[in-house]
């Protein structure tokens, strides 16, 4: 992995109420800090600035960027959790992968699990994988790259990116999965355009969206 150098640019609030707090999350951006002073900042502690009551319910990888949703009170935080934990969530990204992919939707149904020598790397294991199951559809294709947009019905890390690996279309400009395509890109062609929850308090179906930078 290249060297942390997280963008400095200001944070985009996407929603804010008394239960909720939704942002657009930069690419280059950790989610939570990682181990060591040089990894301590992230979405969180920059949030935590403003919103001081700011609780994590799910993440997103360094290198994703887009929607995310953060409780500001301890009952939204359980309450949101469940619904991720539930699958009662609905979230679709945009990717960039590379070649031509075919058929134009489909699923991917294929375990995951941690590779333990080569962490965080994660691989594709039918014995002690968990289960993992992931929808596309091609919007745009050439021969060079596909654009599609991805419905993770699971929530395993690094989910999309070994799932579009393992179709033989990597998502580009991917340090990790795709290592040969990373100076070709700015960053990862990967971004978590719209998230659908149920409100904390009303129950009510709520949806967020910011449109892919790429």
């Amino acid at each position: 992995m290249s060297a942390y150098n997280p963008p400095t640019d200001p944070i985009t609030v996407l929603h804010e109420d008394s239960d909720l707090l939704v942002v657009d999350k930069p690419a280059g951006l950790l989610s939570v800090p990682g181990k060591g002073e040089e990894l301590a900042d992230c979405l969180l502690a920059r949030l935590e600035a403003g919103f001081p009551t700011v609780r994590l319910v799910h993440r997103l990888d360094r290198d994703t960027s887009g929607v995310m949703v953060f409780a500001l009170t301890a009952h939204a935080q359980r309450d949101l959790g469940n619904q991720f934990e539930t699958r009662k969530t609905k979230k679709t990204y945009v990717a960039r992968v590379a070649g031509r992919l075919e058929p134009r939707t489909g699923e991917v149904d294929l375990p995951l699990i941690v590779d333990w020598p080569n962490r965080p790397r994660q691989m594709v294991c039918h014995e002690t994988g968990k289960p993992a199951l992931t929808g596309y559809k091609v919007m745009k294709a050439s021969d060079e790259e596909s654009r599609v947009r991805l419905f993770p019905h699971t929530g395993r890390s690094h989910q999309l990116r070994v799932h579009m690996l393992s179709l033989g279309h990597p998502i580009l400009g991917d340090e990790l999965y795709a290592p040969e395509t990373a100076d070709q890109y700015p960053r990862m062609m990967l971004h978590a355009e719209e998230l659908r929850v149920n409100h904390p308090e009303s129950g009510r179906g709520m949806s967020f969206r910011a449109p892919a930078p790429f």
